[in-house]
């Protein structure tokens, strides 16, 4: 199961009700910053999520509205806050921005305060861990290296426990290592194997999540099949041209692909203020009808639908 805590739900500039862009992504003790609009630092505060294990940021691109929070944000670790580490994901233009806010305008020959990483990323796999992954993919924006990121747990057999109990497994570390695929001797000498104890393999919850986008037709595959679906909103369809003029996507657009992939649930983001959310909902959900929109401060758990 995947989390997500919307931090910032605004496209382009702050309204009265919506920050910029920033999310949260969280699977057990995991955290993972998604972009760092201008105030990210103070919603991070108001939602009380705190600091402490945000040591993961995956940018999707170098506008200023997705980064322009990392100044204030490593400002405040100078003097407020403390991390063990500060590791920035992204692609490499991006990061150039990134690099000159940081060193030039915050730090100005001053060492960071804890060790600040900046790593280049590509398409495919950016971070593993032992039950999930955290995949890059390209995705179609004004400027070069625009990514999204398909957060998926690894697939598993379940533990069968009523099978378990005819065998006579005890509870304990027994069953544990059955778990880790390794074969146990019962006390009475009779050999138990995973097989004997595990259901067939069942894929974990996926998540996907967009940042800005101006085509959805190469985002088809890697959605296929999402139980979430994070993804811009920007224009309704009455202004698809100025949204195809300006690299983002329409109410209807997000929807179509959600349809089309099979995705289990919609949730729009980067919404623009000269819009009312009823609308924005509207319009996808008359085509997608398993649509939010999102605002911030709204959470969503986002788990493996059968």
């Amino acid at each position: 199961m995947f989390e997500i805590l919307f931090l910032g739900t605004s496209a382009s500039a702050p309204s009265a009700k919506r920050g910029l862009s920033g999310l949260i992504v969280s699977h057990n003790e995991y955290r993972f910053l998604i972009d760092c609009g201008e105030g990210t630092q103070r919603q991070i505060l108001q939602s009380g999520i705190g600091f402490k294990r945000l040591t993961r940021i995956l940018l999707t691109h170098g506008h200023l509205d997705h980064i322009l929070g990392l100044g204030g944000l490593l400002s405040t670790l100078l003097r407020w806050e403390s991390i063990d580490e500060l590791n920035i994901f992204g692609g490499r233009s991006t990061l150039e921005r990134v690099r000159t806010l940081l060193y030039d305008v915050v730090l100005r020959g001053n060492q960071p305060p804890m060790p600040l990483i900046l790593k280049e990323i590509k398409p495919g796999i950016v971070f593993e861990a032992d039950d999930f992954t955290i995949t890059a993919f390209s995705v179609t924006h004004r400027g070069p290296d625009c990514l999204g990121f398909v957060f998926e747990e690894k697939a598993r057999r379940p533990f069968l426990s009523q099978k378990a109990e005819e065998l006579g497994v005890p509870f304990g570390p027994e069953r544990g290592e059955l778990v880790a695929g390794r074969e146990i001797t019962l006390s009475n000498g009779k050999r138990i194997t995973p097989d004997d104890v595990l259901g067939a393999w069942e894929r974990g919850s996926k998540l996907v999540v967009v940042g800005d986008a101006g085509r959805t037709d190469n985002l088809l595959e890697v959605c296929q099949d999402a139980d979430g679906l994070v993804i811009e909103s920007t224009y309704l369809d009455e202004e698809a041209d100025m949204a195809k003029q300006f690299s983002h996507l329409t109410a209807r657009m997000s929807a179509e692909l959600a349809l089309k992939a099979g995705v289990k649930k919609l949730i729009l983001t980067h919404i623009s203020r000269r819009y009312r959310e009823k609308d924005v909902i509207a319009e996808a959900q008359s085509v997608f009808s398993k649509t939010v929109v999102a605002r911030d401060f709204d959470n969503y758990q986002i788990r493996k639908e059968i």
